[in-house]
């Protein structure tokens, strides 16, 4: 018996309710589907979500079925750049993850579509689903293309701060501004929205070829359509998330992200959604399979091309078979056949051919935008996972983005206990070339871990910084970050990690070939290992943990009950 017939059994109110509401006597007796989406007038990527919940809602009652549409509007982290409603963007993942599980288990469903676009949405979603554990599948919600001259949103940070500097005129940062964004969709780079689009078909839980669609075309309705139709097939096959994002599944997903050289944010979302299946991802399994994997996506905003030609190249599938040779293909996917099975009926469609035709319409070569991994753009993903006396738990960096002299150097601290005394650094020239600039007390425990985005953007848009200093901090990155930019150094500050530790004019080696991260000296001049642990533990014991920044309301709930970022920054 389906779950909706079983409980419709103990609430006998169920029925009237739902006829109240506009359902048919006969509809009450048929397979109830929950179409969850984060549409609402938010931002481009939930915008249009209405459009595609309509299709998969009829699709639902053409097969045999009754939707209900349930929505949980997401935040934009673009519009929350810049002021303390950043504070607010990861808490926000794991709250609409709960209102979606509300959703579903006070009232009775049988199987779920679930649709967004972007940053903390998406992962929010798929740890919904992936707690829910009922047939489920997710439908990306497409990407807007380019503005003029192939205009993307990550470059307004860049702007931003060349109009500060008095670079560009009034003018020129208007134009920009407002033609960023041309169509609904996630923004046109492989930032944190892309990446996790990317993702969700990595893991099997997405239809083969929907992620990042382009908003503009009839491809992305069908695939709603679809999305309605199969998911009575899941139900089925009793087919669960669990079934589907095994651990395998989840090493595949870190491989197409080395492929791609995606977000540095999917090493907080991807073991926050394993952990909703029990299944531990450690930081190191990124490394390590970064290290194996080629980077051979020329996206922004570690390479050339906007996001919407990812998917005109060929998208997912043409990433996967490209490193076909390392992925587990017997793992099984929400096509109710496995990955292998998958790939093979995708060449047989003709589908490389459409693509080809899509990407040279647009006066490219699908190699322009996929490399082959016989010609990658590097031989490594574009993660590492750097250790050390700074960040004994861990930290990340994105060296893709990062220039070839601070891959191996030492840097004197410059310390900052906020972001806006950095950004005013950075500004104002008071940050000079060989500085290591921290930022410290926004991780999870402190303030939410926010983005450092416009801190970023003004040292990557520096000629005379950015091949010259590192930001180091506790909190995150934008997706959409560019430059030498290390994050998540755990333990953190609030929590007595030694980045708390840190003072002005100590020398801080990176190496990120060797993955470590190290305090080496003091004032100035270099300590031996054993005096730096000594001085570190005297620190320590003048250090008085900060009272907590925010005490009620979602951040005081939050940054209480935040676990590391190297452990995914879920609630515990």
């Amino acid at each position: 018996m389906l779950k909706s017939q079983e409980i419709r059994q103990k609430a006998p109110e169920i029925d009237s309710l739902r006829l109240g509401s506009g359902w048919r006597v006969e509809d009450l007796g048929k397979p109830q589907i929950i179409v969850e989406s984060s549409y609402g007038h938010s931002h481009p990527g939930s915008a249009h979500l209405d459009s595609l919940v309509n299709e998969v809602f009829d699709s639902i009652y053409e097969n045999g079925g009754r939707g209900a549409k349930f929505f949980a509007t997401d935040i934009c982290d673009g519009e929350s750049q810049g002021h303390d409603g950043m504070n607010y963007s990861l808490p926000s993942r794991d709250i609409m993850a709960s209102l979606i599980e509300i959703h579903v288990q006070a009232t009775p469903y049988d199987a779920g579509v679930f649709t967004t676009s972007c940053d903390k949405a998406v992962p929010a979603h798929l740890m919904a689903i992936a707690r829910l554990n009922m047939p489920a599948i997710f439908l990306p919600g497409g990407c807007m293309g380019p503005g003029p001259n192939l205009l993307t949103l990550e470059q307004i940070g860049k702007y931003d701060a060349q109009y500060k500097r008095g670079e560009i005129t009034e003018e020129q940062y208007r134009y920009y501004k407002h033609n960023a964004c041309p169509t609904c969709g996630a923004c046109s780079f492989m930032g944190t929205a892309a990446t996790m689009q990317v993702m969700s078909e990595a893991l099997g839980m997405a239809l083969p070829a929907t992620a990042l669609i382009p908003t503009v075309f009839d491809n992305l309705k069908e695939a709603a359509k679809e999305a309605g139709k199969q998911v009575f097939k899941l139900i089925e096959k009793d087919i669960k998330p669990s079934d589907i994002m095994t651990k395998d599944a989840f090493e595949n997903a870190i491989m197409v992200h080395a492929a791609i050289a995606g977000s540095s944010n999917a090493l907080i979302h991807i073991p926050a959604i394993a952990h909703e299946l029990g299944i531990d991802i450690e930081p190191e399994l990124f490394d390590e399979i970064h290290k194996k994997i080629p980077y051979i996506l020329d996206v922004r905003p570690s390479g050339f091309y906007p996001g919407s030609y990812f998917w005109n190249a060929g998208g997912v599938p043409a990433i996967m078979e490209e490193i076909k040779e390392f992925l587990h293909l017997d793992v099984m996917t929400v096509t109710g056949k496995t990955l292998g099975e998958n790939l093979e009926d995708i060449k047989k469609s003709g589908y490389y051919e459409k693509h080809k035709e899509l990407i040279e319409k647009l006066g490219v070569k699908k190699e322009d935008v996929i490399k082959t991994k016989e010609n990658p753009i590097q031989k490594q993903g574009a993660i590492a996972i750097l250790k050390g006396n700074l960040a004994p738990g861990g930290a990340v960096v994105k060296h893709s983005a990062v220039s070839k002299k601070l891959m191996k150097v030492t840097l004197k601290a410059r310390v900052f206990d906020c972001e806006e005394d950095a950004i005013n650094a950075v500004l104002t020239k008071k940050v000079k070339p060989g500085d290591a600039v921290f930022v410290r007390y926004e991780g999870p425990k402190g303030s939410g871990m926010p983005e450092m985005f416009y801190t970023t953007e003004a040292i990557a848009s520096d000629e005379e910084l950015v091949e010259s200093i590192a930001l180091i901090t506790d909190g995150r990155f934008s997706g959409a970050t560019r430059g030498p930019a290390i994050g998540h150094v755990s333990p953190e500050a609030s929590e007595g990690g030694p980045i708390a530790f840190v003072e002005e004019g100590d020398l801080i080696k990176i190496d990120i070939p060797e993955r470590s991260l190290d305090i080496i000296g003091v004032a100035g001049e270099e300590k031996t290992p054993q005096e730096i642990d000594i001085i570190l533990k005297g620190r320590k014991e003048k250090w008085v943990k900060p009272s907590p920044r925010f005490t009620k309301g979602v951040l005081g709930i939050y940054t209480k009950c935040a676990v590391s970022p190297m452990k995914g920054g879920y609630m515990e």
